[in-house]
């Protein structure tokens, strides 16, 4: 049986067997980051074979983060006892049946019940692989671990979405989904063999009853999280409506311009994962400010009526620095909520997600509600107006934001 290990070794945190482990965590959040978001490429051909609209459709994705958000804490609490490894497992598995479900879905009922079992586990998963990471390595190198982690997350936004839209095109959202499914069942069986069971201390149990509720800055954290994300996503639904009608930037070179999206977060991503570790508030309050700005130059274009080579270029500068500074954030700000938890830092993960997921359906649902009534103009002005208020309260809150060694999660 496999055996925890409780410290890193001699040779330093990066060994070939850390390494490995971390990039199959990044294997396990690219696998379900696709599955999640593959009803956007996909989104035409099931609405064509289930015979529904392809509003409908888009449902699958408010309603996924929906569950997400509701599920994820009391799972959190429930597998509280439970190898973190064998919790990882779990949700694998959860997921290569749900993708199952979904390829043989008759109808669009059957297609959504499956993605709610994907759904149920997604953000236990989260809560987890970040945890796990970080055990891995020594405390002083946990943001740039949980970056490493992350790094699934970009390339399913640059590879994983793409290949499963193109899939869709040539030979149907079935086989799609039939390869998800495939996807999971191999990083399941990498994870059993390369993860160690870091089975949890014997004080488990009383982890369970640890009250996140109290803890006054990782809840202020949370709400912030929720506040960030949702004026992120107002926007992001919107992101290829964007590129087209406000950058002016159409046909092949609209899908040039995403792929570079994710290449830019990606790669800011591996330049501030030091950052994160060493001065995470100055790296946050960074990207915030950056975000703040992209959200503000695309809103004064979406003003404008006429698209000229400066706007062009302003634009795909703008496009270019939303996915450097959106991307890169997530993994700080989840090792800053574990870091206010260290005695339960998988339960503080678990609210950290919570909010994010909480944040994707409120923006999307409002982002729909500002697109249809105001516009891009005033949708891309409160992506800004929410971004700047989460700066705000960032550069106030002194002691937010803790770096390795310093005790702030009262």
């Amino acid at each position: 049986m496999a055996v925890d290990v409780p410290t890193p070794p001699r040779s330093g945190p990066w060994t070939p067997g850390v390494a490995l482990a971390l990039a199959v965590l990044a294997a396990a959040a690219f696998v379900y980051v696709t599955a999640e978001i593959m009803p956007v490429g996909a989104l035409p051909a099931i609405a064509e074979d289930l015979r529904v609209s392809e509003a409908k459709v888009g449902t699958l994705l408010a309603s996924y983060a929906l569950v997400a958000a509701v599920a994820t804490v009391p799972l959190v609490r429930w597998t509280a006892g439970w190898p973190r490894r064998r919790t990882l497992l779990f949700t694998l598995i959860c997921l290569a049946v749900s993708q199952l479900i979904a390829a043989l879905a008759p109808t669009f009922t059957v297609l959504a019940l499956g993605r709610v079992l994907c759904a149920l586990t997604h953000g236990l998963m989260w809560s987890v692989i970040a945890p796990i990471g970080v055990r891995l390595v020594p405390p002083s190198h946990a943001g740039r671990a949980t970056a490493a982690v992350y790094v699934g997350t970009g390339l399913a936004l640059v590879v994983g979405s793409p290949l499963t839209a193109v899939m869709s095109q040539l030979w149907g959202w079935r086989p799609a989904a039939a390869v998800i499914s495939v996807a999971a069942v191999v990083v399941l069986v990498a994870a059993r063999f390369t993860l160690p069971l870091l089975a949890m201390p014997p004080s488990g149990a009383g982890v369970r009853r640890t009250r996140h509720h109290h803890n006054r800055r990782l809840v202020t954290m949370s709400v912030l999280t929720l506040v960030g994300v949702t004026g992120h996503f107002i926007s992001y639904t919107f992101i290829v409506v964007i590129i087209r009608d406000v950058v002016g930037v159409r046909g092949a070179n609209l899908a040039w311009l995403l792929a570079a999206y994710g290449i830019a977060g990606l790669t800011a991503m591996g330049l501030l994962a030091r950052s994160g570790d060493r001065r995470p508030k100055a790296a946050i309050i960074g990207c915030l400010a950056g975000l703040s700005l992209v959200f503000t130059v695309l809103a004064g274009l979406a003003l404008g009526d006429r698209h000229s080579a400066v706007t062009v270029l302003v634009g795909v500068v703008a496009i270019v620095g939303w996915g450097a500074t959106a991307t890169s954030m997530s993994p700080m700000l989840q090792s800053a909520a574990m870091r206010h938890s260290p005695e339960d830092p998988d339960g503080a993960s678990g609210l950290y997600v919570a909010a994010f997921q909480v944040g994707i359906m409120a923006g999307s649902l409002l982002g729909g509600l500002l697109f249809s009534h105001g516009g891009l103009a005033l949708m891309l002005s409160a992506s800004a107006l929410l971004i700047g208020s989460a700066l705000v309260c960032v550069i106030v809150d002194r002691r937010l934001l803790v770096e390795f060694g310093t005790v702030g999660n009262k």
